[in-house]
């Protein structure tokens, strides 16, 4: 991990594409602004692990519902 010591007002930037910038400082709270492409997604760590974990539960695949897809495909194609 790298880490840099930063004042309200100052920036990093990462790549040549985003920038960070230290908006204020209270106590424990620090304000960030994030410039990033349109493109780019942007999560709170929280959001951003709940997200991957349901990506995950989305791609394991169950026999059951296999065998009800091929059925429904099966209903399908005799029509």
């Amino acid at each position: 991990m790298l880490i840099l010591s930063r004042r309200p007002g100052q920036s990093v930037h990462v790549g040549d594409d985003i920038k960070i910038t230290i908006l204020s400082v209270n106590g424990q709270h620090i304000k960030i602004g994030l410039e990033v492409p349109e493109h780019t997604p942007v999560y709170r760590e929280e959001i951003y692990i709940k997200v991957r974990s349901q990506n995950t539960s989305a791609l394991e695949h169950d026999n059951n519902d296999l065998m009800a897809a091929a059925t429904l495909w099966a209903r399908t194609v005799q029509r």
